[in-house]
């Protein structure tokens, strides 16, 4: 018995040390490849082609970042366990939660008043009005970073991927979160402003 107790002491360690590794899970989004140094805690990238992605987790504590970006310096700090977004493009990023229907129910036709009150949607957004975290909606400038959710398995989905559903987990709707770039938002607000049609006189 007595050989027992170091090893579960030694199991429990390791499993308290793995729970706290993915206390926070920060998504990088940047244009071009994003170089992570954790050591030095520095996160940087240059003005590269494309848009990219990069996740690392973080334990418990508090965790203060430098931000080395083609608009500048910044910083992020981590300090609350969860989800989190940094823009480390020279573009701003829009994101809100998304509740994503089977796919059946994706194409689904939306009424003139309904894609009006879209379309007053995205404009509050891309004018940053009505982002809360409480609203689950995120106006992410270049250089900054924003927690998302206490979740740490929910979703990202970056600017420029195409998603139209997502598969129920253990019964549940899945935790996703929708991000755009900027000039995305833009054009989808005018190819919606295009389907509006004017109320009959």
């Amino acid at each position: 018995m007595k050989q027992l107790l170091p090893l579960s002491v030694i199991m429990l360690t390791v499993a308290l040390a793995s729970c706290n590794d993915s206390a926070k899970k920060i998504v990088v989004m940047s244009k071009g490849e994003a170089d992570i140094n954790t050591g030095d805690k520095t996160i940087s990238a240059g003005d590269g082609a494309g848009h990219n992605e990069k996740t690392f987790v973080l334990g418990g504590g508090t965790y203060e970042y430098k931000l080395k970006t083609p608009a500048g310096d910044g910083s992020a700090s981590f300090g609350e366990n969860g989800l989190y977004v940094v823009n480390i493009k020279n573009d701003t990023i829009l994101g809100t939660y998304m509740k994503y229907a089977d796919p059946s129910k994706a194409n689904a036709t939306m009424t003139q008043d309904e894609l009006r009150h879209r379309i007053d949607s995205l404009h509050l957004l891309l004018e940053g009005k009505n982002v809360s975290a409480a609203n689950r909606n995120f106006f992410l400038l270049p250089k900054t970073a924003v927690r998302v959710s206490e979740n740490t398995d929910a979703e990202i989905v970056g600017p420029y991927h195409q998603m139209r559903s997502a598969a129920k987990v253990d019964g549940k709707e899945p935790e996703v979160y929708r991000f755009y770039s900027i000039k995305e938002v833009r054009e989808t607000v005018g190819k919606l402003e295009g389907l509006t049609v004017g109320e009959k006189q």
